[in-house]
């Protein structure tokens, strides 16, 4: 029983660490990180940049110059400033920049700022002339006698009224002066994945040798990094290798894997992401890059071996880019239909990928069958502890065991005194003989332990659950309760001070984790019982600032432990102390004695 306690007292203190960093460090992040949010909403009337035009002779720098400082023009005089094909569709609105075909003005329908949805829908991809410049671009690079190559400038004309929905494919098309025609088809589906297809006719009289090119490029990073939880900058599949970078990483240093050939590469948020998937079956070199010259800006891009288009011939290349929203059954819809490998790591489910994926699932799978991610989640815990359930006996047998030779533990030390050597030996002998595992009871918490990670993980990083509501004032499962004890939770027209914020959900989590404590009995040793004592209150405050989500788990989960703890050691015929440990908490200890 002492091992058992000890080893609870090393789990909690454990856990207790790990939430003193999402306390102290990771909320006062995501605090700031909120306040930037507003901030850059608010400075969205009046943006102001510097306009980049982009040189060199390489994937990153094609046909261009160094960009130079203007007067920013607003979003829509940006919009104005080129001739544009409009993008409809069921999740996307946006345009096309028919100045280098860009994908460099797309809005996701179906995501708002807020959870109030007469709030902005989300901006993905915005003109590079804008402060926060963002697009997908194809194009070519060539040398003399190819002639001009599409590139970040090429003109490109459309057919009149053209629009792109799912129904409709555009096809853009640009002669150059070799008699080389490039015809790019652009077709979306009713998600988020372009297929752009070009099919290049070589009219002149000379060969054509040309290498193509994708980039996504971004002339600002998140106002604040990304936490420890969840990655945000550059990744790719290069080959068979999965390549995370973070903006800072690229700033110091780029990133240049050898070539390859298959994969895919770009810039992934939270919950949104740009990539390009180039032709799988041509080797290509990619980069993650940071340019500092004119406006800086990041970017993952590739280039592939040069082609060669004989007289009279026609060759076809067909890129794919994914812009939006990384919901989980989309993501894993792509990596099937277009064997694009890997694809489903653009989530970042964490080092638990073999628990944190399948518990989404599950819980995927219940939202679809109740409608509400909260009994999503309440129900997937009783499926957990369904399964931990052996387990979970097990323990509380051998808690049951270890009391009941308790009084035999006793004799052993009045005999043996302050020898430490003969009473370990003496107690292995015992154990033995009574045929108790000392540890048993430890491997339901210690496997607990991942599972309780993994739920978070779920939480944090699925766009699923970003603004799901649950019943009453939770209306996002991923941001904390939103109530307070400080100002009555809302009765009182102030808001609560961050660090005293503590919601309805977390109080029922810590009383609920505090009757759990009294369903054993009370340790004889005074620090370890002042431990179990401060417990649920230091645990209330902590989880206070977590997704209201987890919260839900935890409270739920004790209640559940409570009811099972209760059911096994009635069979056991262990007593259980919570209603005498409740009493012992009212009842009036008697004054010492004076000798």
């Amino acid at each position: 029983m002492q091992n058992n306690r000890n080893y609870f007292i090393a789990i909690a203190l454990s856990v207790l660490i790990v939430l003193g960093w999402q306390f102290l460090y990771m909320n006062p992040r995501i605090e700031a990180q909120r306040k930037a949010e507003l901030a850059q909403k608010a400075q969205q009337k009046t943006e102001q940049m510097q306009t980049p035009a982009v040189g060199g002779a390489n994937p990153a720098q094609p046909n261009g110059t160094a960009p130079t400082a203007t007067t920013p023009p607003s979003l829509i005089d940006a919009l104005a400033k080129s001739p544009r094909v409009t993008i409809d569709t069921a999740a996307l609105a946006g345009s096309i920049n028919l100045v280098g075909a860009r994908l460099d003005d797309l809005k996701l329908k179906g995501y708002h700022e807020t959870v109030d949805d007469s709030s902005p829908i989300i901006t993905l991809f915005s003109p590079s002339e804008t402060k926060d410049g963002y697009f997908a671009e194809l194009g070519y690079i060539g040398d003399a006698a190819t002639g001009a190559v599409p590139g970040p400038s090429t003109v490109w004309t459309a057919p009149e009224g053209a629009k792109l929905t799912e129904k409709t494919p555009v096809t853009l098309t640009y002669t150059n002066d070799k008699g080389i025609t490039f015809a790019r088809t652009i077709s979306v589906d009713e998600h988020y994945m372009f297929t752009v297809t070009d099919k290049i006719t070589n009219a002149g009289p000379a060969a054509a040798a040309l290498s193509s090119y994708g980039r996504v490029t971004r002339y600002n990073k998140p106002a604040v990094a990304s936490t420890y939880v969840l990655h945000e900058g550059f990744i790719g599949v290069i080959g068979d290798s999965l390549i995370e970078s973070k903006y800072a990483a690229v700033e110091k240093e780029a990133v240049t894997p050898a070539t390859a050939t298959g994969g895919w590469l770009g810039i992934t948020d939270k919950y949104w992401a740009a990539t390009i998937i180039p032709p799988q079956q041509t080797p290509y070199d990619a980069r993650f890059t940071h340019f500092t010259d004119g406006q800086p800006r990041f970017q993952a891009d590739y280039k592939q071996n040069a082609v060669t288009v004989a007289p009279g011939q026609s060759l076809e290349l067909k890129n794919l880019v994914f812009a939006g929203a990384k919901e989980v059954p989309v993501i894993d819809g792509y990596e099937k239909t277009y064997s694009i490998p890997k694809f489903d790591r653009l989530i970042d489910w964490g080092w638990f990928y073999f628990l944190t994926k399948p518990m989404f699932r599950l819980m995927d799978f219940f939202f679809r069958y109740f409608g509400n991610f909260g009994v999503a989640i309440l129900m997937t815990t009783i499926v957990v502890k369904a399964l931990f359930f052996p387990l979970a006996s097990k323990q509380y047998a051998s808690m049951a065991n270890m009391k009941r030779v308790q009084p035999k533990m006793e004799e052993l030390k009045a005999k043996l005194g302050d020898d430490r050597m003969a009473l370990q030996q003496a107690t292995m002998q015992l154990y033995k003989e009574e045929k108790i595992n000392p540890i048993a009871g430890c491997w339901p918490i210690a496997l607990q332990i991942p599972i309780f990670f993994s739920l978070y993980k779920v939480i944090y990083i699925t766009i699923e659950m970003r603004h799901a509501p649950f019943f009453g004032w939770i209306q996002d499962l991923s941001a904390p309760d939103p109530t307070s004890f400080i100002n009555l939770f809302g009765l009182l027209p102030f808001a609560a001070p961050t660090f005293l914020h503590l919601g309805v959900w977390p109080l029922i989590m810590g009383v609920t984790m505090f009757l759990q404590m009294r369903m054993n009995p009370t340790p004889p040793d005074p620090t370890q019982a002042m431990i179990f004592n401060w417990m649920p209150l230091v645990f209330t405050f902590m989880l206070a600032s977590f997704p209201a989500g987890l919260v839900i788990y935890w409270a739920w989960n004790n209640t559940l432990s409570v009811i099972q703890q209760s059911v096994i050691m009635r069979r056991h015929g262990v007593k259980i102390e919570l209603f005498s440990n409740l009493k012992g908490l009212f009842k009036r200890k008697p004054a010492p004695t004076e000798k």
